[in-house]
């Protein structure tokens, strides 16, 4: 088999991968592309992707309320100001000592309350759709809803990102195969300029 004949197979076959991978796995190239745009524009959404972080009044660890206290307020603000059939298990704490706030993140419904963490005044109670986002960016929104422990975005995002490493591959090799092959076939030697026959003088 000549090299060239060995180049297009090669050609072929990656291209094959190319167009089965796109085929196969187009819907989820497309959420992730959309959601990881979206997912970008966060901190610039003036608060609709993700709520703006508020100010408290200080800094000062030691002037805040306990975090129980905290809690028991926010768990509070989440019933009063939203509905009392949303469930209090907590995702997360976030809190930020620059700002003088913590954040209570809650499991049910994407939502957070932020807290004066000195007065513990209530200072936001919003959905956080940045983190829905970011769960059906990496699969892990399955894991949320069927319980799995991880398991599904364990094995998404390993086929996503092998898919996405040979779809970028396959891709740059059905740029570079083609013009390889060209620059091959215009240094063969039959391909060169003929020389004169020149014939000996008498």
């Amino acid at each position: 088999m000549g090299k060239r004949t060995q180049q297009a197979k090669i050609l072929r076959i990656f291209r094959k991968i190319h167009r089965t991978t796109g085929a196969l796995l187009f819907i989820f190239f497309f959420f992730i592309s959309i959601t990881g745009l979206i997912l970008g524009w966060k901190k610039n959404s003036n608060g609709i992707i993700l709520p703006e972080t508020q100010k408290g009044t200080t800094a000062e660890l030691k002037d805040w309320l306990p975090v129980d206290s905290l809690h028991t307020i926010a768990c509070a603000a989440l019933h009063d100001l939203v509905s009392p059939d949303l469930s209090l298990e907590l995702d997360r704490i976030d809190m930020r000592k620059q700002k003088g706030s913590v954040k209570f993140l809650f499991v049910d419904a994407y939502y957070e309350v932020q807290l004066d963490g000195a007065t513990g005044k209530v200072l936001s109670v919003a959905q956080r759709k940045s983190d829905f986002l970011e769960n059906v960016h990496d699969g892990s929104i399955l894991d949320r809803y069927l319980g799995t422990d991880g398991y599904i975005k364990l094995v998404y995002t390993t086929v996503m990102g092998i898919s996405l490493l040979l779809f970028t591959i396959t891709g740059f090799w059905l740029w570079y195969g083609p013009k390889r092959m060209r620059q091959a076939g215009k240094t063969k030697p039959e391909n060169l300029p003929k020389q004169p026959n020149y014939q000996p003088l008498n």
